[in-house]
């Protein structure tokens, strides 16, 4: 499974802030590539503990998402850049290259 997510980054004050508006993830950092980078981590964190604790497919439903086929699709995407990837091993995702 792969999710492709809107990224929005923009410079406030000193730093970068980068935001998901799909999941209401955010996030900053020093420059754009290092706020994009932990925007990724946080995302990851995010999906990570809701498949944890039980409430990842609630969480996907909620963001605009909706299984298809067994696959999950973006209702709505704008500008798309991956995050992260699904390992159907392991059943969970990959950490963001």
């Amino acid at each position: 499974m792969q999710l492709f997510l809107t990224s929005k980054i923009w410079k406030e004050g000193k730093h970068y802030v980068a935001y998901n508006p799909e999941l209401g993830v955010a996030s900053q950092g020093k420059n754009f590539e290092h706020a994009q980078e932990m925007l990724r981590e946080a995302i990851y964190l995010f999906l990570e503990t809701s498949k944890d604790i039980g409430t990842l497919d609630q969480v996907l439903k909620e963001s605009g998402f909706v299984k298809k086929l067994n696959k999950l699709v973006a209702i709505s995407v704008r500008k798309s850049i991956k995050f992260v990837k699904w390992n159907q091993k392991t059943k969970g995702f990959l950490a963001p290259n």
